[in-house]
């Protein structure tokens, strides 16, 4: 069986690429495009409280690059499922804590493995050989599906549960990266960081105090770069 492997063991015709919308896949999608021939993007939507400000950063970062094979799915089950502050109104999203280690109410329960079996289920009818996902090992103390064991796992569940002559890699290019290194990569790659969605809470306007923004302002903070977007708190 072909073993994980982060990027660059293999040339890829086509790729699949996660996209989310936020800032880590969006340069995960600026890196795809400079190892890949042709890239399809992939958006699932879970029921988030963000679903709608996160599929329009989706299409414009699609149409940036200018990719034609695109696909939107949702997989709202998950947030029928539960257990999760970004897809239950009753539950309070979290205040930002980067010193904790323990599970933010924002984790979506193996999220990460049901947007993979899908994207592994279009790659085998597209014959891409690549899935590349923005997964940032930095997350992993709250979220499971971050770390690069899991996608070690997920690589041989691929090979396994395919066809015989179907080609998979899973590639996590910013896996190790800080945030700050993610926001230099992003620079340095002109990728579109002011097409991109983080913020757990709002669609209008980034909370500023959530996870996923203290996060990305800190990393642009310490690569002495300027966020793009605007935060309630600035």
């Amino acid at each position: 069986m072909k073993p994980f492997s982060d990027i660059g063991k293999s040339h890829v015709n086509t790729a699949i690429v996660l996209v989310s919308g936020g800032m880590d896949s969006c340069v995960t999608a600026a890196i795809a495009s400079q190892e890949c021939d042709d890239l399809a993007f992939l958006h699932v939507s879970y029921g988030q409280r963000t679903e709608t400000r996160e599929r329009k950063a989706f299409n414009d970062i699609a149409d940036f690059y200018g990719i034609e094979q695109r696909l939107d799915v949702s997989i709202e089950y998950l947030a029928k499922i539960g257990g999760s502050s970004l897809t239950d109104e009753r539950m309070d999203v979290s205040e930002a804590d980067l010193e904790s280690k323990d599970i933010p109410t924002s984790y979506v329960p193996f999220r990460n493995a049901n947007m993979l079996s899908i994207a592994t289920s279009w790659a085998e009818v597209i014959v891409a050989n690549a899935i590349y996902i923005g997964a940032v090992a930095e997350d992993s103390s709250g979220y499971p599906d971050c770390r690069p064991e899991f996608y070690a796992a997920f690589q041989q569940t691929i090979n396994t549960g395919t066809k015989p002559d179907t080609h998979i890699e899973i590639r996590t290019p910013i896996i190790h990266f800080s945030k700050s290194e993610i926001v230099k990569k992003g620079i340095d790659l002109n990728a579109p960081l002011h097409l991109t969605w983080s913020c757990y809470r709002n669609e209008d306007i980034a909370c500023g105090t959530c996870d996923s923004c203290a996060l990305r302002f800190r990393g642009f903070a310490q690569a002495g770069a300027v966020d793009p977007i605007l935060y309630v708190a600035s």
